[in-house]
């Protein structure tokens, strides 16, 4: 069975579901380029308000799939290297997308599977989801953007017991860490990610959208760029319908109708 992203609207939000259960769930090049389409079009579609990904069946993602990445290795180095190139530019995707992305995990998150949970903006998981960065265990670093998330996310030491130790850790503990943002019963991730998602689309798409370029932005940024950037968008939001109706709506004590 071949591996598929699937897609379906749920009011403003778009649920993106990689399916490949009988893998787990396990990502390849067929997924990366649609990953990067699809997000594409959310980014150009108004009555798009935020994105979930999340896994088909009862597991998130088990990461590359190991009789591929065995079979690579007959193979010229080229073809790993474009089959991650692709994966990255959809972990680039993620991040650039101006509206808000949420991971809905449950099960087993590993490998890129897990560096793609962590690209997203909100994680929520099971609490019996368990992440785990498998690489070191099969002789392989990591890729998507997993060390560079987690270096920024946890203390070095967290971050190598992780990487170098492969450690398998549970939604509760990364909660602690602040890397989870919501711990679920299982089987309700998707439906705590859509209530999220609810909320978020009734926010201003244009203020997140500044929020996650802001963020974004901000490790690289000296305080005094990071400073006239917020100027910017916020002369730049404070001009926009959006505060209009905001500023409007809370004076008068009453909900906000953003577009």
């Amino acid at each position: 069975m071949t591996a598929s992203l699937k897609s379906h609207s749920q009011g403003a939000t778009l649920v993106l579901t990689i399916s490949n259960p009988e893998h787990r769930n396990a990502l390849g090049p067929e997924l990366y380029a649609a990953g990067i389409e699809a997000l594409s079009v959310a980014e150009g579609n108004p009555d798009v308000r935020s994105v979930i990904i999340t896994g088909e069946g009862s597991h998130f993602c088990a990461g590359g799939n190991l009789q591929r990445l065995l079979a690579n290795r007959q193979k010229a180095p080229e073809v790993q290297a474009q089959s991650i190139d692709g994966l990255h530019g959809w972990i680039e995707a993620i991040r650039a997308c101006p509206k808000p992305v949420i991971a809905a995990v449950e099960g087993s998150c590993a490998g890129a599977g897990f560096s793609l949970a962590l690209a997203c903006d909100f994680i929520v998981a099971a609490d019996n989801a368990v992440f785990v960065m498998a690489y070191s265990g099969v002789g392989l670093s990591p890729d998507g953007g997993g060390s560079w998330s987690l270096a920024r996310m946890l203390p070095r030491a967290t971050a190598m017991q992780l990487l170098m130790g492969g450690e398998r850790v549970g939604a509760p503990r990364l909660q602690q860490l602040g890397v989870v943002n919501t711990v679920v019963e299982p089987g309700a991730a998707l439906g705590q990610a859509l209530a999220l998602a609810e909320r978020l689309n009734a926010r201003a798409p244009n203020a997140l959208a500044s929020v996650k370029e802001l963020v974004n932005d901000a490790p690289q940024a000296a305080l005094h760029t990071q400073l006239n950037a917020e100027r910017d968008h916020f002369v730049r939001n404070l001009h926009h319908a959006n505060a209009g109706e905001g500023i409007s709506a809370f004076l008068e004590k009453r909900s906000a109708q953003y577009r």
